[in-house]
């Protein structure tokens, strides 16, 4: 797929971790939008939300708008969320999780972290009581 060559051959260049960011978002967004077209596309989508994910940890002024000594803002992602509904609807719910977390860092993902604490732990709770019968 073109898309994925162009996508490496980009990160291979000399650039600004921004302009990786949205490499790598844009990929994820049209990945996501052919997914019915080209299914395989959806592992190649986590790879590649996970890599900006790594890269806004590594470098989060990828996607603020530190302007100074104030807070940093931030872009709204989404490549990120994308990658945390897919896994949702997996049923990898930890991953998830765990995916939301790392991004709630960057003032996003909060809502998916409530929700799915909430449907892992009424998952626990009812493994528990099938258990115990």
């Amino acid at each position: 797929m073109d898309l994925v060559t162009r996508v490496w051959e980009a990160l291979e260049l000399p650039g600004e971790a921004m302009n990786y960011h949205f490499v790598l978002q844009g990929a994820v967004d049209r990945l996501w939008t052919g997914r019915r077209s080209y299914p395989e596309g959806l592992e190649l989508l986590e790879v590649f939300a996970l890599l900006d994910l790594e890269l806004m940890e590594a470098a989060p002024q990828a996607v603020s708008f530190d302007t100074g000594p104030s807070p940093a803002s931030f872009v709204q992602v989404t490549s990120v969320p994308r990658l945390i509904a897919l896994l949702e609807r997996e049923g990898a719910f930890t991953e998830a999780l765990s995916v939301a977390r790392r991004l709630a860092r960057f003032e996003q993902g909060e809502d998916a972290v409530a929700r799915l604490s909430e449907k892992i732990g009424g998952l626990v709770a009812e493994a528990a009581a099938g258990g115990a019968v």
